[in-house]
């Protein structure tokens, strides 16, 4: 019998002990919740943070995967692999598993001498990130400036710049690439298409198309949006979307915002960041909702000042466009930077509205900020200075080589600098980057 109650006596007491620490557990719980920055809430537009990615970045025809150590802001390199030609874009497959990457010669000396070759290489992208060849190439009719797929992974959608135009592609279900799907009647590309995009709706597509500036004394060819009906791979002419004519309109990228009706375009020489509404999942709106400047002084424009593309951060209280410039005077007999602006443009969004508001121009530490790609957590952003560029020091010049600048993303949707890799490109170009989420 006493043995009984002294068995009794300790399991009364564990019970008690088990109680408060599950209330312990409770308090730490809510305290760690009630601490997590706002993006990361519970109801917050961004997710949880995945556990692993990988960026890719591509110099000439090599394209060299990096491990990302998201907490230390780090980038290693781990492999590479050599495309036929030049990398131009690259698009991963709603799967994770495979990854199209876009290519062309067009334009370089090879050409010249062997004749131009464009086309398409898939990969298989294997749990570490590494790169795979899946399946033969497909080869293009020209340069593809830019490549993407639908919301569905079933198709990819190949944007021309000259002459320009669109190619889809069916994509079977093991991922390899197939016959060419043709579109629903003639198509009007416009003038230098850049870019191609699939609205998150999946029934429409906008076709970027830059037109160009006037020079040496031709007349500009003026810039649209060209919206297409899309269903099952086969494109339809809908409308095209031309303020002032398309005359001083020279779009060159857009983004989706994740979950309002909102479209942010960067215009190129206009250095202008414009945003449109999209309307029953495939129309856009005729005019801008709102345009703003993406420099810091609008009032002082150097003459190769231009944006370049534009993301919008995954929580979507942010955007980002790119700004970049190349003016060089002489000094001492060597060609050096006279200034313009290298940046980020980070633009807070209105929720209600959808208006941005710069907040900073993050310098980016090098020349030419062609692209540049933020995490799948929305917390770090890496941006591919594209060209080198000879700057003075003093009475000195020194040279800044192309390469890949790291931020990290603050909750005020801010960039803080946090380290530059150079990169000896060997006279090519460091032309794309993107993060993307290991499986």
């Amino acid at each position: 019998m006493r043995k009984f109650s002294i068995r009794f006596v300790l399991w009364v007491l564990t019970l008690v002990a088990l109680g408060a620490s599950f209330a312990g557990i409770q308090q730490t719980t809510a305290s760690n919740r009630a601490a997590r920055p706002e993006s990361l809430r519970e109801g917050a537009a961004a997710s949880v943070p995945p556990s692993r990615v990988a960026l890719y970045a591509s110099v000439g025809e090599q394209l060299t995967q990096y491990g990302v150590d998201i907490a230390s802001a780090t980038l290693v390199p781990q492999s590479s692999v050599i495309l036929p030609a030049y990398v131009q874009e690259g698009w991963l497959h709603p799967s994770g598993r495979y990854l199209y990457v876009a290519w062309s010669n067009r334009g370089t000396a090879e050409a010249k001498t062997s004749g131009e070759k464009s086309g398409v290489t898939t990969f298989a992208v294997d749990s570490t990130g590494a790169l795979h060849p899946h399946g033969a190439d497909i080869a293009l009719i020209s340069r593809p400036i830019f490549i993407t797929g639908d919301i569905t992974g079933t198709h990819i959608l190949v944007g021309y710049n000259i002459p320009s135009g669109i190619a889809v592609y069916s994509i079977a279900p093991d991922g390899m690439l197939s016959a060419e799907v043709k579109p629903q009647g003639a198509l009007d590309a416009g003038v230098y298409g850049h870019q191609v995009r699939v609205m998150p709706s999946n029934r429409g597509v906008i076709f970027v198309t830059r037109g160009n500036k006037p020079a040496n004394g031709k007349s500009e060819d003026p810039g649209a949006l060209k919206i297409m009906g899309y269903h099952d791979g086969v494109l339809s002419m809908r409308s095209s979307v031309a303020p002032g004519g398309g005359f001083g309109f020279q779009p060159r990228h857009l983004d989706f915002h994740p979950s309002k009706p909102w479209v942010f375009l960067s215009l190129e020489a206009q250095n202008k960041l414009e945003v449109y509404q999209l309307s029953n999942g495939d129309s856009l709106s005729a005019n801008p909702l709102f345009v703003k400047d993406t420099v810091a002084d609008p009032a002082n424009i150097h003459s190769t000042q231009a944006a370049s593309t534009v993301h919008v951060h995954p929580n979507g209280r942010f955007v980002y466009v790119g700004n970049r410039a190349e003016d060089t005077e002489d000094f001492q007999g060597t060609p050096v930077s006279s200034g313009g602006e290298n940046t980020i443009a980070v633009f807070r969004i209105d929720p209600a509205t959808g208006e941005p508001t710069l907040i900073q121009n993050a310098p980016t530490q090098g020349f030419h900020p062609r692209t540049f790609s933020i995490d799948p957590s929305g917390r770090l952003l890496v941006v591919g200075n594209q060209d080198p560029l000879h700057v003075r020091d003093g009475n000195t010049v020194r040279t800044v080589l192309p390469g890949l600048t790291v931020f990290r993303v603050q909750d005020d949707g801010k960039l803080a600098f946090v380290s530059k890799s150079d990169v000896d490109t060997k006279g090519k170009l460091l032309y794309w980057v993107m993060f993307v989420k290991l499986r």
